[in-house]
């Protein structure tokens, strides 16, 4: 086999997981509706999934990128894979348990997986051919997450949230606990039933991986911690940029996860039902990555995230105050906006930082961490009200902090342009 066809051979394998990790993250996002109702717990116990699922990002950014130095690009992809597999693989026992904290555990291992293998994979297709058309292979890899994001959502709507007892909390809290049991016990084999599928596609997958010669490239730069670390703190721009990636992805994950229960309260449905909205969230979201990726042609990347973020602001303060479908639209309008802001966030932040780039980049995955901290902030407000459309507060206050990160860009550029 050729070098190029080796090349063409691992860039198929590594961009199938583009599609795999984008399914498994928009498959999480519909667990906080399904384990609401199927054990009954509060808005604020629900976002623990996010918890567990954002905070093994944070965990382990930094180790798989040391994991890499030390070994290569393919080995990391084979660990996180391996990891993937094991937390997918932990819903059967979680399913047979019936205790939360053990779908919280599965769900961690998991995302850890998920982790290691998207800080080996991006740096690896770009290693996978000529340097002028690096930029252009990532995207086309990057291209299959949201439309394996689109799929988790439908995958979630069909084999898990249609599968749900019709029974409401209330009718739950006055049967035995025998019948209860029998019911939840339906309903958790139901969503472990697409993550062990998952599984065993994923284990074939790492059998083809590992037994397939790929170019062993390896990342041979060293890590100057300290003397980066230094470096960055000072760094307005990038230190902004951290907290203002922290606050979007707690705002982004906050969002979808309580868009199912915010249609289901405006519309009337079910789970099922309302996951339809769910994705067609998604799918606004991946139309409209495209549009202002093109406009990034004739407008500054911070000026168009100060006045998407003002959008943002003002369809969040719609679906607050509006009701049934006004709110709805004005709710999943949102995703058009959002589909700027990470990649935005994370390329101004990084912008100029030379030698403390791969620092400064690790440290911006690692604000992840929101998605971990504010959903959570967000079920205790939805708590704490007795309703979810006041909850939507938190991301609103989000989408503030992202504006100011845009008004500070847009003023440090326009200062370095005059120096």
């Amino acid at each position: 086999m050729t070098k190029n066809n080796k090349n063409f051979l691992a860039f198929a394998l590594v961009t199938s997981l583009f599609f795999m990790w984008g399914l498994a993250n928009n498959m999480t996002d519909t667990l906080l509706a399904a384990f609401k109702r199927v054990l009954s717990i509060s808005d604020f116990q629900t976002s623990f999934v996010q918890s567990a699922f954002y905070g093994a990002y944070f965990c382990l950014a930094l180790p798989a990128a040391f994991l890499i130095k030390r070994f290569n690009y393919k080995t990391g992809i084979l660990v996180g894979l391996g990891l993937f597999i094991a937390g997918a693989l932990l819903f059967y026992p979680a399913s047979n348990t019936m205790v939360y904290g053990h779908f919280l555990l599965a769900l961690f291992v998991l995302a850890g997986g998920l982790s290691i293998l998207e800080t080996a994979a991006n740096p690896y297709i770009l290693e996978l051919g000529p340097q002028e058309d690096a930029t252009r292979r990532l995207n086309l890899a990057q291209s299959f997450n949201p439309i394996g994001s689109i799929s988790g959502g439908i995958l979630s709507k069909y084999f898990i949230l249609s599968k749900l007892d019709s029974a409401s909390f209330e009718d739950r809290s006055g049967m035995d606990l025998t019948s209860l049991q029998h019911i939840q016990a339906k309903e958790l084999q139901a969503i472990m039933g697409p993550y062990v599928g998952v599984a065993i596609v994923l284990i074939v997958l790492w059998v083809i991986i590992y037994f397939t010669s790929m170019p062993q490239a390896k990342d041979d730069s060293r890590l100057h911690l300290r003397a980066s670390f230094n470096r960055l703190i000072v760094n307005k721009n990038y230190v902004w940029s951290v907290v203002a990636q922290f606050f979007y992805v707690g705002a982004q994950i906050g969002i979808w996860s309580f868009t199912i229960r915010y249609v289901m309260v405006e519309l009337a449905l079910d789970e099922a039902d309302a996951s339809t909205y769910y994705i067609i969230a998604l799918v606004l979201f991946l139309i409209f990555r495209f549009v202002f990726t093109y406009l990034m042609k004739f407008y500054n990347p911070a000026y168009l995230l100060q006045v998407l973020s003002i959008v943002a602001i003002v369809l969040v303060v719609f679906s607050i105050v509006g009701n049934g479908y006004f709110g709805v639209v004005s709710l999943l309008l949102i995703s058009a906006c959002m589909s700027l802001m990470f990649p935005t966030i994370f390329g101004l932040g990084l912008k100029d930082l030379g030698d403390d780039a791969k620092v400064g980049g690790a440290g911006l995955i690692m604000a992840i961490l929101g998605g971990a901290v504010l959903p959570a902030v967000q079920g205790q407000f939805s708590d704490y009200f007795g309703s979810i459309k006041i909850a939507f507060i938190v991301p609103m206050i989000c989408f503030t902090v992202v504006f100011y990160y845009g008004l500070i860009s847009r003023n440090t550029t326009s200062a370095n342009v005059t120096r």
